[in-house]
């Protein structure tokens, strides 16, 4: 557990909000603030070895978390998103780490935020790697998880924070993607009001369709244990790799599709012409063109909205699935926040 509520963690980035994100403002005024109870759970990994720990255990360089020793240097980021890999390459758990500790003479303080469903597996495979490492890991019941869409006053936001420090540990930018706005982790409990104040809580299905819109996946729905590519899952985009760091667990496979440059298939959003029933697509469904080839599979969604691996030379082409002997039409399309070179 956390012995103590970190103030100087606020992160005091000021940013405005995307036009796409002040529509999910809704339900309060223009400078409110949208806050989703994600379903997220948080795991702390703490002591002297904590970031060299992790380090060969996600695809991101965790050590940039490390404060640099000289005054001047330049103030490590307070998040970093990350992926966990099995020995295949392939994508386990979906996590941001968190930086508590502040300097280089304190000792790491790091905080993973995870699927809630997979709390229990992603500890045990940390344990598994630990062996002799000087690290302590132990889940945060008593903190809770929270998507943050600004209004107009984001900076108010930030600066209010510092007040209420016995409740709220962390409030920074989303390092995914601008356009998902900020992840604020309180005591459970926290009056919301008083961190942000004016901020509404929003609901959690406009959370997850704006998500799907973008293109982000979060979660073994969208990112299947065991299944889902690293690359295809857009990780690079989503500034969750690096490709100069030392080696980690499933690093070769990803390497090696990094370095010969080709990346066929790519995890896309996708509409229907109408929302349809909750659970009506099996997991993994056949996407097919109009002459019936294989173009992709289906992956989760919300409504009229989802996620889905596709090819990207079908991707502009007519496209639908096979749901009960029924074909159902969908498009798909790409982000505008991927690179502009993406397509490639």
């Amino acid at each position: 557990m956390l012995v103590r509520a970190v103030a100087a963690a606020v992160t005091t980035t000021t940013t405005l909000p995307l036009p796409g994100l002040r529509r999910l403002c809704r339900g309060g005024s223009s400078g409110s603030a949208a806050c989703f109870p994600v379903r997220r759970a948080v795991l702390e990994v703490r002591g002297a070895e904590a970031a060299v720990f992790l380090q060969g255990l996600l695809t991101n360089d965790v050590t940039r978390l490390l404060p640099g020793d000289a005054a001047s240097a330049p103030a490590p980021p307070r998040a970093l998103y990350a992926h966990a890999l099995n020995v295949q390459g392939r994508c386990l758990y979906d996590v941001i780490a968190y930086r508590l500790h502040e300097r280089a003479d304190e000792e790491p303080h790091i905080l993973l935020e995870c699927d809630s469903g997979v709390l229990d597996a992603i500890q045990k495979h940390l344990k598994l790697y630990k062996i002799r490492r000087k690290v302590n890991i132990a889940p945060c019941l008593d903190l809770s998880l929270w998507a943050v869409i600004p209004g107009e006053q984001a900076g108010d936001i930030a600066g209010s924070l510092s007040k209420c420090a016995d409740q709220a540990l962390i409030l920074t930018p989303d390092p995914r993607t601008e356009i998902m706005g900020w992840r604020l982790i309180t005591r459970k409990g926290a009056n919301l009001s008083e961190i942000i104040p004016g901020s509404h809580i929003g609901n959690i299905q406009d959370y997850h369709r704006h998500r799907y819109k973008q293109g982000i996946p979060e979660g073994v729905k969208d990112l299947p244990p065991g299944v889902a590519l690293p690359l295809e899952s857009n990780l690079a985009f989503m500034n969750g790799i690096s490709f100069t760091k030392g080696c980690y667990i499933g690093q070769e496979l990803t390497a090696r599709t990094h370095h010969m440059g080709v990346i066929r298939k790519r995890l896309l959003p996708v509409h229907f012409p109408a929302p349809l029933p909750k659970d009506s697509i099996p997991e993994g469904a056949e996407i097919l063109t109009e002459s019936g080839k294989s173009a992709g599979k289906f992956r989760a969604g919300e409504g009229e909205l989802g996620l889905a691996l596709l090819r990207l030379a079908n991707i502009t082409e007519p496209l639908c699935l096979n749901i009960a002997g029924d074909k159902v039409k969908l498009t798909a399309s790409t982000p505008e926040w991927w690179p502009k070179n993406a397509s490639k």
